[in-house]
């Protein structure tokens, strides 16, 4: 199962731990909607600005979030294939 959260107010004038809560949700701009693994730690912080979002289960997995490395860190993996693909 999977909670899509959609930030339906302003966060103008929240505190620094709301704001906090609302980025590590992957929300950025109003209207911003994310689908997120239903875990108690995501509820807890969606119950926690529960008064800016709306939250709703639907069926299904969330997507899996795969991290990536720094651009520049790709650039030069990149650059070091090329070379190693040339000699």
């Amino acid at each position: 199962m999977a909670l899509k959260v959609k930030l339906t107010k302003s966060f103008a004038g929240s505190s620094v731990d709301q704001l906090a809560t609302i980025r590590s949700l992957g929300l950025k701009k109003f209207g911003d909607e994310r689908l997120l693994q239903d875990t108690p730690a995501v509820r807890g912080m969606v119950n926690k600005v529960r008064h800016l979002v709306t939250s709703e289960t639907v069926q299904g997995d969330a997507p899996k979030t795969t991290r990536r490395k720094p651009r520049h860190i790709r650039e030069r993996d990149a650059a070091r294939a090329s070379q190693a693909s040339k000699a």
